[in-house]
């Protein structure tokens, strides 16, 4: 091999190391988390389009993303209660599909997190609170939602894609 051409495969090489290390090993998203159950704080949110596509017009109450899908890595989730009344909790947990059913206990109105696990929980806030949490985040189909009693069957729950 020539000079001019080790040159250029030396440099070819060191360029891309280079290229290689400006780029993130993993992404880093700040997700917008809104926990809800007042009909006025709804309609701020359906404002801003600030669901999963779920028709929720029946819901008491709700919890609404920014958006619904992410890059897998590190994902920071920014909660605020924007209730007037209640507090609320925020519990992550992946899903085996996008079409799972989480495994719900009647009798204590909660989902079995026992069953289902939880990957991270921002513990109950109160209303006009804020607080936040941050996970490494792989690829798949996560749920968010509110494990008091009563709130995830009232609609308090949002779906999260990581891809």
């Amino acid at each position: 091999m020539s000079s001019f051409k080790s040159s250029i495969a030396i440099a070819t090489l060191a360029m891309a190391g280079l290229a290689g290390m400006a780029q993130p090993a993993f992404a880093q998203v700040d997700l917008q988390v809104f926990m809800w159950d007042t009909p006025a704080a709804l309609d701020s949110l359906q404002n801003n389009k600030m669901d999963d596509g779920t028709n929720r017009l029946d819901d008491t109450m709700g919890m609404s993303v920014n958006v619904l899908e992410v890059p897998a890595g590190r994902v920071t989730f920014n909660v605020l209660n924007v209730s007037g009344q209640m507090p609320h909790e925020m519990v992550v947990s992946m899903l085996d599909g996008p079409d799972a059913v989480l495994p719900y206990d009647a009798d204590i109105d909660r989902v079995d997190e026992s069953r289902i696990g939880a990957l991270g929980e921002v513990e109950a806030i109160g209303p006009g609170i804020r607080d936040s949490m941050s996970l490494d985040m792989k690829p798949g189909n996560y749920v968010l939602y509110c494990n008091l009693p009563g709130h995830y069957s009232a609609g308090m729950w949002t779906r999260l894609k990581v891809v």
